[in-house]
């Protein structure tokens, strides 16, 4: 089962989905009609879910060429194919057991244990006979993420015009610093940026930096925010700027709009040449990396490929990634 966020695919699904988003946040409908107004940019159509049905399409051409005999569904946690429909359905066709690819790459309570929470949830409503659900492992460090991801940043670098030496930031979601101290989230980024930037460019200097902040000004945010790192290269004298989105695996709403709109605005005010590197999407690695994951669960001889420093676990612990 693939698990992701979800998205509005058209102008009347917009609102009702950041309702869902919101729910019980006590969101003010003004910061609601400013989030819909970025999506009518995009025709109220969020990238994500052609991007989930491109990936189960690539997935099952791979399940295929290497004899994985396992269906594919798609559960969204906030959009149509919402969980709770898609677990009805697998317990309609007899599905007892299933395994959960879920879409983020990172551990923290909204990118991971928040998932897990609307699954218990969904299995708890459909009742008796709702499947068991396992989440593979987390895939950070895996070298089917790492590989495609240093490929497209080293293909970034090489579109740069302006400055021989561009700044190069990696780019995540932040996130309360309170619910990044209760997980590895902060840790695993920086552990890819690492890991693509001794692959992609070895040597040069990066920085990790944070975007899409929400919430109160005065709850402290992970930082530094991307906007006032622009300012930062640009005061240091540099011309150009690569962007490399690692906290996402597709060009979703916070790529598209977040980064190439008003980061790329933010970049031109300051006088910045703005690069922005691809994310994986359906890179072949990627998708075969899910594959493995797949595999690694079904038979625990397979080896386990990462390369990273941090430890791996193949899941969650019961109290890890808790909402502070």
């Amino acid at each position: 089962m693939i698990v992701s966020f979800g998205g509005p695919e058209g102008p009347d699904d917009v609102v009702p989905f950041l309702q869902n988003v919101t729910r019980g946040r006590k969101v003010p409908p003004e910061r609601l009609r400013v989030v819909a107004e970025q999506y009518s940019q995009f025709g109220g159509i969020s990238p994500i879910n052609a991007q989930c049905r491109q990936l189960i399409e690539k997935l099952t051409d791979e399940f295929s060429a290497h004899d994985v005999g396992l269906p594919i569904y798609w559960g969204n946690r906030n959009w149509q194919p919402f969980l709770i429909d898609t677990l009805q359905q697998m317990r309609d066709d007899g599905v007892r057991r299933a395994l959960a690819f879920i879409t983020s790459p990172y551990s923290s309570y909204s990118s991971c244990r928040q998932y897990l929470e609307d699954i218990a949830r969904a299995r708890e409503q459909i009742g008796a006979g709702a499947p068991e659900v396992h989440r593979l492992r987390h895939y950070f460090d895996h070298p089917g993420f790492i590989d495609p991801m240093s490929r497209n940043v080293a293909e970034a670098l090489a579109r740069v015009t302006r400055d021989p030496e561009p700044a190069l930031l990696f780019s995540a979601h932040s996130i309360p610093i309170a619910m990044a101290q209760a997980s590895d989230y902060e840790a695993q980024l920086r552990e890819v940026a690492r890991l693509v930037s001794a692959t992609a460019t070895p040597g040069r200097d990066w920085t990790l930096v944070w975007q899409s902040r929400s919430g109160p000004p005065g709850l402290p945010w992970l930082e530094p925010d991307i906007g006032d790192q622009l300012a930062v290269v640009a005061a240091a004298g540099t011309r150009s700027v690569v962007v490399a989105p690692i906290g996402f695996i597709s060009d979703h709403m916070e790529v598209v709009f977040d980064l190439d709109v008003q980061v790329a605005e933010r970049a031109a005010a300051l006088g910045l040449e703005f690069v922005r590197a691809a994310t994986v999407g359906v890179a072949p690695e990627f998708v075969s990396m899910i594959r493995e994951l797949v595999e690694e669960r079904l038979d625990p001889a397979t080896p386990r490929r990462s390369l990273g420093q941090l430890g791996l676990r193949p899941e969650c612990a019961t109290a890890c990634c808790l909402t502070p």
